[in-house]
């Protein structure tokens, strides 16, 4: 009988020994903050959403003995500001972005870390950048196709598991309109009223709250259902994927898998994540053989679930030693 592997814990809370803010467009200021060794080999975390901004538990996947660990709240969410700001807001807009934090930082190459849209920001930077890139992590796949957003925000994919829930989301959208549910949130969303910005905000974000874990977090109920959280999270992703990504066609970031194949990689997916399904993670892995594959059999999305936690924390104690 094989023995159960004990979880990997995480390292203790920690707190930034720097925070600053760096303004990277006229419009446009991001928070950032560095935690770990000043001296410790440089990463750079990349949250999801887009819109989802950073948390502090963020910071305890990583040895802080071993690691520099930046983290920026991306364009409109977190501390970074304009809140909830859609103008200005592309994934090439991004992508800058974080070569100009690197630069602020005197960083000349570091490790990156993303997973869900963390994971598509991570592809798209490394593949404009890849000599800035000592290796990868990713975690919970999500390439922007259309499949991928079709799988999630339309009936048929996520709904077919989750039909109590897919109600709730729903709900605020007219069934005439339930076609096309990306292009009916959006008009919701950049509506003039606050209320029903709030009520489409909630009932999207809400949504991605509750299919997460393999089991129903309650916690994540609440968290995503706060309206500053929820407004900037549900405006910026689906202002993202109306635009389809900003990407020039769907399969971008498969086919320009061939400028990082020799970075040194892993690839982390949790086996029942039904918002970034397996299909994209597999055909990443299709795509870039050389990366390390693990999935994770017993795992939704969630970054924090134990069996995704643990191959996370591994992949960095490995690459610490790069």
């Amino acid at each position: 009988m094989m023995k159960k592997e004990t979880p990997r814990p995480l390292f203790p809370p920690l707190k930034p020994y720097r925070e600053g803010r760096l303004r990277v467009s006229k419009l446009h200021d991001l928070h950032f903050e560095e935690c770990g060794s000043p001296k410790g080999k440089p990463l750079i975390f990349l949250h999801g959403g887009p819109g989802g901004g950073t948390d502090p538990v963020y910071r305890r996947y990583f040895d802080p003995k071993k690691w520099r660990i930046v983290l920026f709240d991306q364009r409109g969410c977190g501390k970074s500001t304009p809140h909830a700001e859609l103008r200005e807001n592309t994934t090439w807009d991004l992508v800058e972005d974080i070569e100009k934090l690197r630069r602020h930082l005197g960083i000349e190459r570091w490790v990156v870390f993303g997973g869900s849209w963390g994971s598509t920001l991570s592809l798209a930077y490394s593949q404009k950048h890849p000599a800035r890139c000592k290796a990868i992590i990713l975690r919970g796949i999500f390439l922007l196709r259309k499949k991928e957003l079709d799988w999630f925000y339309q009936e048929g994919g996520t709904s077919a598991l989750f039909p109590d829930l897919w109600e709730r989301y729903v709900r605020p959208i007219p069934v005439r309109e339930r076609g096309d549910m990306v292009r009916a949130y959006h008009k919701r969303l950049t509506s003039k009223s606050r209320k029903v910005r709030l009520e489409a905000a909630k009932a999207w974000s809400i949504w991605e709250g509750a299919t997460s874990k393999l089991r129903l977090d309650p916690s994540l109920l609440k968290r995503f259902g706060q309206g500053r959280f929820a407004e900037s999270f549900a405006r910026i992703e689906c202002h993202y994927f109306i635009n389809k990504g900003f990407l020039r066609k769907d399969t971008q970031l498969l086919d320009d898998v061939r400028k990082i194949r020799k970075i040194p990689a892993v690839i982390v997916q949790g086996r029942y994540d039904v918002i970034c399904p397996m299909m994209s993670a597999w055909a990443l892995h299709k795509a870039w053989p050389e990366a390390e594959f693990r999935v994770i059999p017993d795992a939704g999305h969630s970054m924090t679930e134990l069996g995704t936690r643990s191959a996370l924390i591994e992949a960095a104690e490995r690459f610490s030693r790069l």
